[in-house]
């Protein structure tokens, strides 16, 4: 066995480089090394961030340099009820956070969705993309590049499909600007998140479109896709799995759970979720849904960065009378961009895989994208319940209260 201390040396004499460990010893004694340079440089104790419970190999696709893990605290919510396309019963949803109170309100939320008689919640697109950028001489070799592009859409899903066994090319929409003209295609990657199975393909396709037509392709991303950022084309057009959750609540139970009612929680989602956020100039119209997804995200192997997409969101809120007199609560949460998988990426990590197993979603679906898409609806309800908790505690004035009595 190596000895984690030669490896520290050799690294200070300047022979190796901390990337290359690897190749020189198993990846938990190469972690090891690179923590005790570490500790001897910045004169830190780093007991904490070595002691993970998984092999350091394990990791391998989705992490360089290791030294350890961080390690979130991850806590349970639920059942969520929810009734949805995908996803149908009880399902207890692993979120991993450093935000106290985050997790009692979402289950406060969750506890009245559930004596309401659940949550329905559908996805209603799908579709991971990627929007190359090509230079063309002008606008006439832009035009001529889009109508091959719109006349030969059958050749481009034979490009990129020929290097997936899953993902399907589902459309390609052109954009012209000026000299450069953006192909945004979008594709039904199943149940991976499908990032890299979107880029492989596009790139393939690529040079489908550079041997057809007069465009020169510039970069495989133009940011039309758009990852990462906020963007109003995916909160238009949606990116990954568009997805919408709702219930009726009883103004009773508001009443009796919230303390307050369906008028002033629906008030206070006009004037701040939408108005507040118009004023703002945001893109997300909703209370704190990125709490829920990136705890989610976090808990589950998702790519944490497209929580800004996630963030892409809507809440709604009205007051619906009743014939009798009485008034209901409609609640509902659009997310427009959340990127999810149940197969590749973190997803495979042992925390993250036991996570999904919790949730009976590890894996591929039957039939495929079934999981994903079930992924997104309970998420989406954990959402809801979310907005649902923190818009009852404004509207009853009982926001800072509840955070001093769990001393947050």
């Amino acid at each position: 066995m190596t000895d984690p201390e030669d490896l520290v040396e050799r690294v200070r004499d300047g022979e190796l480089r901390l990337h290359e460990l690897e190749d020189y010893a198993d990846h938990d004694t190469a972690a090891e090394a690179r923590r005790l340079l570490l500790e001897r440089e910045t004169e830190t104790e780093l007991e904490a961030i070595g002691d993970y419970a998984f092999p350091a190999e394990a990791a391998e696709p989705n992490i360089e340099n290791m030294i350890g893990a961080a390690q979130v605290p991850m806590g349970v919510v639920g059942p969520v009820p929810v009734s949805g396309g995908a996803a149908t019963g009880d399902h207890y949803l692993p979120l991993a956070t450093t935000e106290g109170a985050l997790l009692a309100s979402v289950n406060r939320g969750l506890g009245v969705i559930r004596s309401a008689g659940g949550a329905d919640a559908r996805v209603t697109k799908n579709g991971m993309t990627r929007a190359p950028v090509f230079r063309v001489a002008g606008v006439a070799e832009a035009a001529e590049t889009v109508e091959w592009v719109n006349e030969n859409g059958d050749a481009l899903a034979e490009a990129a499909e020929s290097t997936t066994s899953h993902g399907e090319l589902i459309d390609v929409e052109p954009y012209v600007v000026g000299d450069s003209v953006y192909l945004r295609f979008a594709y039904d990657t199943k149940d991976a998140m499908g990032m890299n199975m979107a880029t492989i393909a596009t790139g393939e396709a690529c040079e489908i479109v550079e041997a057809e037509t007069p465009a020169d392709l510039v970069a495989l991303s133009g940011n039309l896709c758009s990852d990462k950022k906020p963007a109003a084309i995916n909160a238009v057009e949606g990116r990954g799995r568009s997805v919408t959750a709702d219930a009726v609540i009883p103004g009773e139970l508001v009443e009796e759970r919230l303390h307050t009612t369906p008028e002033a929680i629906a008030e206070a989602n006009t004037r701040k979720n939408l108005t507040g956020s118009a004023k703002a100039g945001s893109l997300g119209f909703n209370a704190h849904a990125a709490n829920v997804v990136a705890a989610a995200f976090l808990a589950t192997g998702q790519d944490e960065a497209q929580v800004v997409e996630a963030a892409n969101a809507i809440t709604t809120m009205d007051a619906r009378e009743n014939e009798d007199g009485t008034t209901d609560l409609y609640a509902s949460v659009s997310l427009a961009s959340l990127e999810v998988g149940t197969v590749g990426g973190g997803t495979k990590l042992p925390t993250q895989a036991e996570a999904l197993e919790v949730l009976g979603l590890r894996g591929g679906g039957d039939p495929p994208g079934s999981n994903a898409d079930a992924l997104a609806e309970i998420i989406a309800v954990g959402a809801l319940a979310g907005e649902l908790s923190l818009l009852g505690a404004l509207s009853s004035r009982h926001l800072a209260s509840a955070h001093e009595d769990l001393g947050r």
